[in-house]
């Protein structure tokens, strides 16, 4: 948003299990792109309430509804539950802290191997337990079928009594090259939906702008995972390998080489862990963070074309974070980190 924009009217409102409260002073939004839920922080006056302090001394689970608004109706930025309430009796300042709804499947622990049921199953199945609806692409391998001898799942019905959902779920996304996340009520499980529009950006546009490039990742970087297959009787490898951008002399180094040892692997299975290891790995190599006038569009996994630098810093990149704050003393103001997409890779089954 051009910093020419200086008419803006931004409202916040503070919803407690859909109820609004009075003396909303501040709050906190960020979202994230982690496999992580995402974080609020509000602040609000005592005094604008005088039954605040003997109702959150007693309150037990509170779902806040974080909204904000620009000239015009306030969308919501956050639903999630309070995790931690502190009160201030001298300054007369309630702060509330919580994560989205993700922490439901966060907190819940699961005694069920569900070997028999797809991911998509599963993920449907644990969304419905706490009254999530759903946005699950279907799919069609059994979860048993991931382990390839009976030892493996007897493995896996042991250590699940050690899992939350959220890490089963989390794990089949990672299994299915999927992306899972919690949006306001609604469980995503599915390829990463990111936004087909491209923002650009450019220096004159934001408060600040800070640039960073990992030299350890500007190499060739190749990841190499070696496997062997008890059913198969046979062992192999699968390599991803991306290129690094060449340097004015036309070398890019010897490339940094990452092995993985996993047993029990289908060819499949270890081509998709070393195409998600490098794509991991090589996301990193540029970030961009930016402070911005707060917005209600932007969003992880969005796509950012950073322009105006003349450099190798001008290219396209993925939100990875986005905070954002609206205070009646400092206005509404978000941070965004984004990170470069990795170069396509090439991959080497042998």
């Amino acid at each position: 948003m051009p910093r020419s924009e200086t008419t803006r009217h931004p409202r916040l409102e503070i919803l407690a299990n859909g109820t609004a409260l009075a003396g909303a002073i501040e709050a906190e939004v960020t979202s994230n792109n982690h496999y992580a839920a995402d974080r609020f922080r509000a602040r609000l006056a005592l005094d604008a309430d005088p039954g605040a302090i003997a109702f959150w001394s007693t309150a037990g689970e509170i779902i806040l509804d974080i909204r904000f608004g620009l000239d015009g109706g306030a969308i919501s930025a956050i639903q999630g539950a309070v995790d931690r309430v502190e009160i201030d009796p001298i300054q007369r300042v309630l702060r509330l802290d919580g994560r989205d709804l993700t922490a439901r499947l966060i907190e819940a622990r699961t005694h069920e191997s569900f070997v028999n049921r797809t991911a998509s199953e599963i993920a449907e199945l644990l969304a419905a337990r706490h009254e999530l609806s759903t946005d699950v692409t279907a799919t069609k391998t059994p979860v048993g079928r991931y382990y390839q001898n009976e030892h493996d799942r007897i493995t896996l019905g042991q250590f699940s009594r050690a899992m939350s959902e959220w890490d089963l779920l989390t794990w089949l996304a990672r299994q299915e090259g999927f992306d899972v996340f919690v949006r306001g009520t609604s469980l995503h499980f599915g390829p990463s939906p990111r936004n087909a529009a491209v923002r650009p950006i450019w220096p004159g546009d934001v408060m600040a702008l800070r640039l960073e490039r990992a030299l350890t990742l500007a190499r060739d970087i190749e990841v190499v995972v070696k496997s062997w297959n008890a059913r198969q009787q046979s062992a192999f490898t699968q390599t991803a390998r991306a290129a690094a951008a060449r340097r004015g002399d036309g070398k890019s180094g010897s490339a940094q080489r990452h092995v993985l040892v996993r047993p029990n692997l289908t060819q499949e299975q270890a081509l998709k862990l070393a195409q998600t290891t490098l794509a991991e790995l090589t996301r990193h190599r540029m970030v961009l963070h930016a402070t911005m006038p707060g917005d209600l569009s932007l969003a992880p996994r969005d796509a950012l074309s950073l322009g105006g630098t003349a450099t190798a810093f001008d290219q396209i990149y993925y939100v990875d974070e986005v905070s954002r704050r609206l205070s009646v003393q400092h206005g509404f103001v978000q941070q965004v980190t984004a990170r470069n997409d990795s170069a396509p890779a090439q991959t080497t089954p042998r």
